[in-house]
């Protein structure tokens, strides 16, 4: 049996499937084991891991030789010691291209420096960037292990054997049947769904699915569910108009409640709270419009649902919500209720 061309293998699948179906937030060193997930999915090996190795070095450097790219590989935990052949080296450029979407291109002038092109797709955010960041993380992980009681990982709840079997029948566009449990009713009860996306939020998967039995969108915890198979005979068609991206870009999370409104959310934190609201945004809208030694106002368009509203909550007496009015109120609310208690 002949080896297969690995640049041809894997032209566009994983980017091409992981792009459409899977969103997730950037540098998120918990995705690990989707990562681990995918790689096995399309059997990609280390060679995948030496194609980033590459990227990253050379990332960094801005420009660099080959003979520099050299002694970096061989001082590299995943060369083994050994040197990277010319020809070798080429072909990487190429599947990191085909793969990556990223051109490595060579300065001829004053020596034969090597860069990256299109520098500005990597630093865009996109999922080859997220793709490029989790396996970067997971290689300086596996070069370290002697370190693995100082490097502490946040664990992931149950559900991520789920995975492979969701990311197949959203490739393959077939149904999903499972059983799922609901936290606070004491039964389970098994349905069938159509997956259109996954979605990762605050270390937990969550599946969007549409629901023929009731023609609606639901949002399904991995953590919930007990039992999945793909029903290979049912195929559906996921509207072409219908983008999990868009739908999901005026949540704060996971909870889609169509009845409420893009709101103007304007929210006073004090000076030291909004060193962390600058660094981690609660919302890809949100912006800074006043500043003062004492506190900032940020200013959100999102749809203050119920996890907004418990992320406000988390952040105690540095967060104040000053509109809108009915959000103040019910903030107000629940914090009087939760200082009754402790009377």
């Amino acid at each position: 049996m002949k080896n297969q061309n690995p640049i041809k293998k894997y032209n566009d699948e994983p980017l091409r499937y992981i792009k459409k179906i899977i969103l997730v937030p950037k540098n998120c060193i918990s995705l690990l084991y989707l990562c681990k997930t995918i790689l096995n999915q399309w059997q990609m090996n280390n060679l995948l891991n030496k194609y980033v190795w590459l990227v990253e070095t050379i990332y960094k450097a801005q420009r660099i030789t080959f003979e520099e790219i050299n002694e970096r590989w061989i001082r590299s935990e995943i060369s083994e010691g050994l040197e990277l052949p010319l020809r070798t080296f080429h072909k990487w450029r190429i599947a990191v291209e085909e793969i990556f979407g990223l051109i490595i291109e060579c300065e001829r002038k004053g020596g034969y420096h090597y860069y990256i092109e299109n520098i500005d797709d990597l630093k865009s955010g996109s999922i080859r960037n997220w793709l490029l960041n989790t396996i970067s993380v997971s290689n300086l992980l596996i070069g370290n292990q002697q370190m693995k009681d100082r490097i502490l990982l946040e664990d992931i709840p149950s559900g991520q054997e789920f995975l492979p079997i969701v990311i197949e029948a959203i490739k393959n566009m077939q149904c999903i049947s499972m059983t799922y449990h609901i936290f606070n009713q004491d039964e389970s009860y098994t349905i069938k769904v159509e997956p259109y996306c996954i979605k990762l939020f605050k270390q937990r998967w969550y599946m969007m699915a549409h629901n023929p039995y009731n023609d609606s969108i639901r949002i399904y915890a991995f953590d919930r569910i007990l039992d999945m198979q793909v029903v290979a005979d049912e195929k559906f068609k996921m509207p072409q108009s219908f983008s999990p991206v868009d739908y999901f870009k005026d949540c704060y999370g996971v909870i889609l409640d169509d009845d409420l409104d893009i709101e103007t959310v304007k929210l006073k934190v004090s000076a030291g709270q909004a060193n962390y609201l600058r660094s981690l945004p609660l919302h890809h809208s949100q912006q800074e419009i006043q500043q003062t030694g004492e506190y900032s106002i940020f200013e959100l368009k999102i749809r203050p649902a119920y996890d907004f509203i418990q992320e406000i909550l988390l952040h105690g007496e540095d967060v104040e919500v000053l509109e809108p009015l009915w959000l103040r109120k019910e903030v107000a609310q629940k914090v009087e209720r939760m200082w009754n208690k402790y009377k």
